[in-house]
């Protein structure tokens, strides 16, 4: 079984989330992971054990400015890799 980084799990994810329209098997194969893996990563970032079937934590208001922040570096940082993964 492969061990990713965790860095790598939290990028996977947002690139996710940051593509509207795409689907979990079209990402997974595109970063070259399992569809289950990445589908359990995006679980463990929503805060839900694998396999259970809950309502996503709702958003909290305040440190808006904080997730907006982490939110525009985590998206800077996937535009780098997939430029860098372009290059390979």
């Amino acid at each position: 079984m492969k061990h990713y980084p965790t860095e790598f799990k939290a990028d996977a994810v947002a690139l996710y989330r940051s593509r509207p329209g795409a689907t979990i098997k079209s990402v997974a194969s595109a970063l070259g992971v399992n569809t289950e893996t990445l589908r359990n990563w995006i679980r463990a970032a929503d805060g839900r054990r694998s396999g259970a079937h809950s309502l996503a934590p709702a958003v909290v208001a305040a440190g808006g400015d904080a997730v907006e922040a982490e939110l525009a570096a985590a998206r800077k940082r996937i535009r780098e890799l997939e430029e860098e993964r372009g290059i390979l």
